[in-house]
């Protein structure tokens, strides 16, 4: 699936994933493929996500994401800090 992570300043990633772990506000939770269109709104914590075989980080305060046709946007209003493992 195609994720895209934006902030107001800058877009963070665009590219192929496999999965997405989020901090939602009943809890963490994952996009995979194929996943059900959605909106949900994000939490302080950490957004991961899988490519090509190479886990990223990104520790964010707040945001929204939507999953649309195998596509996910998320809008963060700030991302605090970028780790890839």
């Amino acid at each position: 699936m195609k994720l895209e992570i934006l902030t107001p300043e800058k877009r963070l990633y665009r590219d192929q994933v496999e999965i997405i772990t989020l901090p939602g506000v009943m809890g963490s939770f994952q996009v995979l493929n194929n996943h059900a269109p959605m909106v949900a709104a994000l939490v302080k914590g950490t957004l991961s996500f899988t490519a090509k075989g190479k886990t990223e980080e990104i520790k964010i305060e707040d945001g929204v994401l939507e999953v649309h046709d195998n596509k996910v946007v998320i809008c963060l209003d700030n991302a605090v800090e970028q780790v890839v493992n």
